[in-house]
């Protein structure tokens, strides 16, 4: 049993408390009973709060909580932006970012007709917010280098070659649609979402592109020639067809003066019928004509005895261009032999003369 007294014989707690110079220590029970009072209390606040603090869990706008108890996983769901109260020191909430992200990717690879291409790929991805939990627990955060980098890779590899050289340039859009097929049906089974795929780059080796550039030199070239050679030929055609149309022109024109012609000499046919028949019916023409066509020379030369002898006229139905033609002297008048019919000259008997 403890002694109730101390030292001194005095009951405990009884004597006044005194500092070393032997002055008394007023106050001295008053203060270890507040601190024997407040200690406990202090002590259950902090708990209190510790507990508190540790059953709340915010979850981060664009992210999903995976809920962990003693590590493992709860894959029955994944807990939404906000606020949440879990169990302390039991549960533990992981953030997965759920929002689109993008990762750029080169890849070398092989075409059909064995060219290497380089591929560069971006890639718009996002996680299943459903299944968060789900890519926690068997990717955890590295879920990138771990199944999206080989499914482009992959995915690239088969597609590109299934295509040429020269199709891969051609054909970008069906290509892109086939990685993007093969990207997403990878990610898909990994609860990864394949937003958008793009090309951003084909590269091709030295010594294929100088192939391509001669190749494009050489089809200019043949293509200038076909042109040229197009050219010619419608410069011929036209040239021909430019001949045709003056021989046209010739012939019509050689058609119209043989007609004028035949018109001329049918007029001329007409007029000396018409002549034939006034000198039958009217032998004072001739006389007549004297007087409208002398011109009021003198021939240089005549020949016969008759008096009054008529300078030479000329009938106005006679060829004045006729060359070589005899001209026969009737009466007074001069016409040639070819311009009237054989039954006027045996109507007059004058002489026959010869210039």
């Amino acid at each position: 049993m403890r002694n109730p007294f101390d030292r001194s014989g005095f009951p405990y707690g009884s004597r006044k408390r005194i500092t070393p110079e032997g002055e008394p220590l007023e106050g001295s029970g008053v203060s270890r009973s507040f601190v024997r009072i407040v200690t406990p209390i202090i002590i259950c606040i902090i708990i209190v709060s510790v507990i508190a603090i540790s059953s709340v869990r915010i979850v981060d706008a664009g992210y999903r909580g995976v809920l962990v108890q003693f590590g493992n996983v709860d894959t029955s769901k994944s807990l939404d932006e906000g606020l949440h109260f879990v169990i302390p020191f039991r549960d533990n909430v992981v953030q997965m970012e759920v929002r689109t992200q993008k990762i750029v990717e080169s890849t070398t690879s092989a075409s059909k007709d064995l060219q290497d291409v380089s591929t560069q790929v971006a890639l718009n991805y996002h996680l299943n917010p459903y299944k968060a939990q789900v890519v926690y627990q068997h990717l955890g955060f590295d879920y990138a280098n771990r199944v999206i980098i080989p499914a482009i890779q992959e995915s690239v590899k088969q597609v590109t070659a299934r295509f040429n050289a020269e199709e891969l340039i051609t054909k970008r859009e069906t290509i892109k649609n086939q990685i993007e097929e093969q990207i997403t049906a990878r990610l898909a089974a990994y609860n990864i979402m394949a937003d958008a795929i793009s090309i951003t780059d084909f590269q091709f080796s030295q010594l294929f592109k100088s192939a391509v550039e001669a190749k494009v030199a050489a089809q200019q070239r043949a293509l200038q020639a076909q042109n040229e050679l197009r050219r010619i030929q419608i410069e011929a055609q036209q040239n021909e067809a430019q001949a045709i149309g003056e021989q046209k022109a010739n012939i019509a024109r050689a058609e119209g003066i043989k007609q004028s012609n035949v018109l001329q000499a049918e007029g001329e046919a007409q007029a000396i019928t018409i002549i034939d028949k006034q000198l039958r019916n009217n032998p004072t023409y001739l006389e007549r004509l004297k007087s409208t066509r002398w011109d009021g020379k003198l021939p240089l030369v005549t020949g016969g005895g008759g008096q009054g002898v008529t300078p030479f006229i000329e009938i106005p139905t006679s060829r004045s261009e006729s060359v070589g033609d005899t001209q026969t002297s009737i009466g007074n008048i001069t016409t040639s032999s070819s311009d009237l019919p054989s039954s006027t000259m045996n109507r007059f008997s004058p002489a026959t003369q010869q210039h």
